[in-house]
């Protein structure tokens, strides 16, 4: 799911954009960010169909085998039985996974190859091998067979890697997030009976989430010269040149938040900028920023612009 974390990294992207573009228009940027949550949850479909796929490709396997001119044994006796795995088939009974497949028009025709890539390690392997003996058939049992493919074969292939990347821009971003999402799915699905199942939610809770992130873009804006100056009084030593864009967009949303969200405590903020800062700029960023933020914040409390309530008090 997306954390706090991940949706100031995304308001940071469209920062970024907005940033290098000439247009002041902040309405398309707006939409861009929600876009950039969605999409999200669109490649959460998209791998969660991938696990179908494969499960369709069963069936084609079995025919071809047994359409050979002189089939083997083996090939005779080839086992469709993935097609019928339970939770498979709880996930294309679930009406949020119908619908959400038909929004994002979600279809694998444009490469047949990757389910047949897919397919044919799995039937080489010893946990495929062991799902078609087994003669216990639960959902719960069934799992182990999709989770076998979706961690193993899903996310190690570089052809699904490729094409993700393809599709995708912040693939490797949301990496980590997709497969918290389809790990909580496995979670959730634990009846035959598909309305009692549910996809993960992009979003702890969407209704907070949702304006945290728009005005949190929108206020790094309408303050952009004031506390460009802030950060400016600090960083006189610095030729503004060396200082990297990141940086001054983290330190800006930072300031946003210490001043302007009274229900998010300074250490959270001050933690959350440090750390994106470790992966989304340079490798001295994180101590720079801790530095300049400390001095900023230093000031701002001493002129009464931190006003913290409720959640925001704690330390």
């Amino acid at each position: 799911m997306l954390n706090r974390r991940h949706l100031r990294v995304k308001v940071l992207q469209v920062l970024y954009s907005y940033q290098q573009s000439e247009s002041r228009d902040m309405r398309p940027f707006e939409k861009a960010l929600l876009q950039n949550v969605d999409r999200v949850y669109e490649m959460y479909v998209w791998l969660l169909s991938l696990l179908v796929e494969v499960a369709d490709y069963s069936v084609i396997d079995v025919e071809g085998r047994a359409s050979k001119h002189l089939p083997s044994e083996d090939d005779l006796n080839a086992s469709d039985k993935l097609r019928g795995n339970l939770f498979i088939a709880a996930l294309q009974q679930n009406q949020e996974y119908i619908t959400a497949v038909k929004k994002y028009k979600i279809s694998w025709d444009f490469d047949p190859e990757i389910a047949k890539s897919i397919f044919s390690t799995l039937k080489t392997s010893a946990e495929y091998k062991g799902f078609l003996d087994q003669t216990d058939h639960t959902i719960k049992s069934d799992k182990d067979i999709v989770k076998f493919i979706f961690k193993k074969l899903i996310l190690k292939s570089p052809g699904i890697e490729q094409v993700f990347e393809e599709k995708f821009i912040n693939w490797p971003v949301d990496k980590e997030v997709l497969q918290a999402l389809v790990a909580k799915t496995f979670k959730n699905f634990s009846s035959v009976e598909p309305e009692e199942n549910h996809l993960a939610q992009i979003c702890p809770n969407w209704d907070e989430d949702r304006p945290f992130i728009i005005d949190l873009f929108n206020k790094v804006i309408a303050f952009e010269h004031e506390y460009q100056e802030m950060i400016s009084q600090k960083t006189k030593n610095w030729e503004a040149e060396r200082i990297a864009v990141m940086d001054t967009l983290l330190m800006r949303m930072a300031i946003v938040e210490l001043v302007h969200f009274s229900s998010i405590p300074v250490k959270v903020t001050m933690n959350e900028y440090i750390e994106i800062a470790k992966e989304f700029s340079t490798p001295k960023s994180n101590s720079f920023i801790n530095g300049i933020l400390d001095k900023i914040l230093a000031d701002l409390k001493a002129t009464g612009k931190v006003r913290k309530t409720g959640r925001g008090l704690i330390e």
